[in-house]
């Protein structure tokens, strides 16, 4: 039995139960594409059934107000998702009349939707015979087949897509792509996969001669940055806090939080409360965290300290908490309000 047969029995015998396959439905197809990107299944499962529940249909979503979008992301991480996301419906529902481009080429000149997200809706919703090649298409490839070539290259990219287009049987183009991905995510996994109850082993490469740790080839590690997060907590004499827009490019743009002092390094707490009670004057400085939170995103390390400034006075700017809650925070600061303010 050849590659890509061995590949589709073994995905009939042991796919898992996702709602998004039981369907051609291009809008489901996409809203689970991107939530999936660089997510496990079992994280962005409950946002996908979130997401259908408050926007079944592509003109529901475009409808919706961006905080609305990103409160209902909050915790899946890679917020540019979601307001593409937001964007690529209002396209969709504006200019294409709510009806999905039905082919790859069309599908790519959509906000957001590269070539494998292209190629996943083409081939799930249409059948059109187009790899997908991801992260765990790559993984099998290498292995199954010892391509060794460096995967960070655009140009060994091309490679694996050529590679897969030729395996792609034409009539199966959906099921192939689904089987192929699954591997990779089921049996072909990054650490320790169980290569001696594999349908491939006795024809793998990697296997065979002792490669399977050594491959697939990725030169390009993401540098990781600390960064350190001072957030003041200003409470009036209500209890209200303010809470502010990030409007700036970069991580959790259009996300809510705390005025943000951030330091080049993780400042000595004493010289940190001096200024914040020379700057700002309120009644009392008080550390939430003795030890700072660190929060790991995939390229950085935020080293987070709150303090909570408290006033005598009213603030215009101040919320009650009640509002605060409905508006998207990163998830680190919703956790923390929630901890010690609900």
């Amino acid at each position: 039995m050849n590659f890509s047969n061995s590949l589709i029995n073994w995905y009939l015998q042991n796919k898992r139960d996702l709602p998004w396959r039981k369907t051609t439905n291009p809008y489901a197809i996409w809203l689970s594409e991107i939530m999936l990107q660089q997510t496990r299944v079992a994280q962005g499962l409950p946002y996908f059934y979130s997401f259908m529940d408050a926007f079944p249909t592509v003109f529901d979503l475009a409808q919706a107000e961006e905080e609305e979008v990103l409160k209902l992301w909050q915790g899946l991480g890679y917020y540019s998702r979601a307001r593409n996301l937001h964007a690529t419906a209002k396209q969709i529902a504006y200019d294409y009349k709510g009806e999905f481009p039905d082919n790859y080429q069309k599908l790519l000149q959509l906000k957001g939707v590269g070539e494998y997200t292209a190629a996943a809706i083409a081939s799930f919703a249409y059948n059109e015979p187009v790899a997908v090649v991801d992260g765990n298409v790559f993984r099998v490839l290498a292995r199954y087949f010892g391509m060794n070539e460096d995967t960070a290259l655009l140009s060994t990219k091309k490679t694996f897509q050529n590679k897969a287009q030729e395996l792609l049987p034409i009539k199966k183009a959906a099921l192939f792509n689904q089987a192929i991905m699954e591997f990779g995510a089921l049996q072909c996994v990054p650490k320790s996969p169980d290569c001696s109850n594999c349908v491939l082993a006795t024809s793998c490469f990697a296997f065979q001669n002792d490669k399977v740790n050594a491959l697939p080839v990725k030169s390009k590690k993401t540098k990781v940055t600390n960064r350190y997060f001072n957030y003041l907590i200003m409470k009036d004499v209500r209890g209200f806090l303010v809470v502010e827009k990030r409007i700036h490019d970069g991580i959790w743009k259009n996300l809510y939080e705390f005025q943000l002092v951030e330091t080049p390094q993780n400042v000595p707490l004493e010289s940190l409360v001096t200024t914040i009670k020379d700057d700002f004057n309120p009644i009392q400085v008080i550390l939430k965290n003795e030890t700072p939170l660190v929060h790991k995103l995939s390229h950085q390390h935020l080293h987070i300290r709150f303090f909570e400034l408290e006033f005598s006075n009213e603030i215009e700017a101040a919320k009650p908490l009640e509002t605060i809650m409905k508006l998207p925070f990163p998830i680190v600061i919703h956790k923390f309000l929630e901890a010690n303010y609900l």
